[in-house]
């Protein structure tokens, strides 16, 4: 039985199955790695006699089984899936489509503003944050992103090829009898999209707007100048839009995506007061910056975080410094390779 989606709790979302959001259009959680982010929702959209998927899911044993099963309670199998319309290129998104195109023939469509970073990642050129880290001073984390390219030779990423497709702005998607607007969303990667269905009230809106959860800002392998400034810029854009129902990659559906907007836009007005107060208080570097402040929900020190968020909240944090330094709230010099901060 297909089960209708409703408002759930905070961790009930990620268990399997296909949950109807709206005639024609199911969500489906497949799994992730790790005890993070647990599970990415795809969204499986009639489309003539077969489907489009919004989405596809991280190209792993358990995501495919997971969306094979979902598929099952709606009567469809793999083959059924013609096309997959991916809204960034993280691994959780577009891996499993690499996949499964290979097998089923199914093509695959990218935001145009995806293209340097997929080249980069195809061509071993990505610097997987390296940059970035020894930027902020984290000596110590520069050094284990380091190692782990030396131990995997720095080659270019399996299980990414070139989209079949790459879908530019204000662009118009025919899904079976729905039409889906393409809005460009840059920030959390620069060249995320999200898919505006008007007619029906829904936004596919990928990690643009997550209902519990800020989007990690720049994780990409390359990286624009000024990621938290196009993510508030995008966000505001998402803003003016009707409002819509939320069909966000992680967390539950919602009702209004007017209303996450507005959290996440002061959320972020309060991280910068945040960011600035502890450079005037004698943070100097993004390092010392990322160590001075809490993290996640349960204000975290940085020092008890995981390596891999470890890397994300310094990266976080050189996302609010620039927005600073753009908006003459901070300067910035260089020394030796490593930017410093201090009050305008």
């Amino acid at each position: 039985m297909v089960e209708v989606d409703v408002v759930r709790g905070r961790h009930e979302w990620i268990e399997p199955g296909a949950f109807e959001v709206a005639p024609g259009v199911h969500r489906i959680p497949l799994p992730m790695p790790g005890d993070g982010l647990r599970a990415v929702n795809v969204y499986a959209l009639e489309d003539g006699d077969g489907l489009a998927l919004v989405d596809a899911g991280w190209a792993l044993p358990e995501a495919r089984e997971a969306l094979e099963r979902g598929l099952g309670l709606l009567g469809r199998e793999l083959a059924d899936v013609r096309r997959f319309l991916v809204t960034h290129l993280h691994r959780d998104h577009y891996t499993l489509a690499v996949r499964l195109r290979a097998e089923t023939g199914a093509t695959i469509a990218l935001g145009a503003g995806e293209r340097p970073s997929l080249e980069a990642l195809l061509d071993g050129t990505a610097d997987r944050q390296l940059g970035k880290l020894e930027r902020a001073g984290a000596d110590e984390l520069a050094a284990m992103v380091r190692d782990a390219l030396v131990g995997d030779g720095g080659g270019p990423e399996q299980d990414y090829e070139q989209p079949d497709e790459w879908l530019d702005d204000g662009a118009e998607v025919r899904v079976g009898s729905r039409t889906l607007r393409v809005l460009e969303t840059p920030g959390h990667t620069r060249g995320h999209v999200v898919f505006v269905d008007a007619a029906n009230g829904l936004l596919f809106a990928g990690d643009h707007v997550l209902p519990h959860i800020t989007p990690s800002i720049g994780l990409e392998a390359a990286r624009t100048p000024l990621p938290l400034g196009d993510y508030l810029s995008s966000l505001r854009l998402v803003g003016e839009l009707p409002d819509l129902r939320l069909l966000p990659a992680h967390g539950p559906v919602t009702g209004s995506a007017h209303a996450r907007v507005a959290e996440l836009l002061d959320h972020h007005e309060r991280r910068l007061d945040q960011t600035e107060a502890a450079v005037l208080a004698g943070a100097v570097t993004g390092f010392e910056t990322a160590s001075a402040l809490g993290w996640t929900r349960r204000e975290r020190a940085f020092a008890d975080l995981d390596e891999f968020n470890r890397i994300l909240a310094v990266g976080e944090t050189l996302a609010h410094l620039d927005v600073l330094v753009e908006r003459g709230r901070l300067r910035r010099s260089t020394s030796d390779g490593v930017d410093r901060y201090r009050q305008a």
